[in-house]
């Protein structure tokens, strides 16, 4: 059976971001934000005490150091940077985890970071680096696409342990990957969104911008907590699910 997943902890500040409270007793993954692109300290705490709160399991969701762009404007950084800033941020929000008597589960990159993980061989291996270098195992959530099985071997080669997701509000382009969101019907009206979560829980696919059926096959299926419509129909989304 499929879980649940969805980015959260991404206010800061004064400035409020997603509907925490409203997604978190549905899902069974919160992917938090670590402070980079979203969340401050005290987002970070209250977070992980609302997950611990309603028994949702937490990963990190770390990106790149971004607050104006919201992690979603791609930085040219080096291996090295990468493998510091995604290890800086998993520290962060394991030690505010094991406060809370929380385990941290798995990594979840964000944004513009997630999406050059997916497009860009070194940048993957940079992230797949940070986690093999941790000080325990940590399970790194990506994409699923046709080439999970490379994908699957990379990681086999650093003794990490991958979670494929799907995205329920996400049109995909005919490679696989998501559409860029600066594109035309790039996120789901409701009505796609719940189709294509049927199409993803009966039949393990997608359909592409152009039509094209997708194999996916995913562990997890994420909602964006900063859609709104997604979160709206974040309950008749596990009740697909459950089926």
């Amino acid at each position: 059976m499929l879980l649940l997943n969805c980015d959260l902890g991404e206010s800061y500040g004064s400035w409020k971001m997603g509907s925490d409270a409203q997604a978190m007793p549905h899902i069974d993954q919160a992917n938090i934000a670590c402070g980079f692109h979203g969340g401050d300290p005290l987002v970070m705490k209250n977070t992980l005490a609302l997950a611990k709160q309603h028994g949702v399991m937490v990963g990190a969701h770390p990106g790149y150091p971004d607050l104006v762009g919201f992690g979603r404007r791609s930085m040219d950084c080096s291996a090295d940077e990468i493998i510091a800033m995604v290890n800086y941020q998993v520290s962060a929000i394991d030690g505010m985890a094991k406060i809370q008597d929380i385990d941290l589960a798995y990594v979840k990159p964000h944004g513009a970071l997630y999406n050059d993980m997916m497009a860009k061989q070194p940048v993957r291996a940079a992230i797949m680096q940070a986690l093999s270098e941790y000080h325990r195992p940590l399970r790194l959530m990506l994409q699923a696409t046709p080439e999970a099985n490379q994908h699957r071997e990379e990681a086999d080669e650093l003794g990490i342990e991958l979670w494929f997701e799907a995205f329920a509000d996400r049109c995909y382009d005919d490679d696989g990957k998501l559409l860029a969101r600066s594109k035309p019907d790039a996120v789901h009206t409701s009505e796609k969104m719940l189709d294509q979560v049927r199409q993803i829980c009966q039949q393990g696919t997608v359909t592409s911008i152009s039509g094209h059926t997708l194999n996916l096959a995913p562990d997890t299926l994420c909602v964006h907590g900063d859609n709104e419509a997604g979160v709206a129909a974040i309950v008749e989304i596990r009740n697909i699910i459950h089926q």
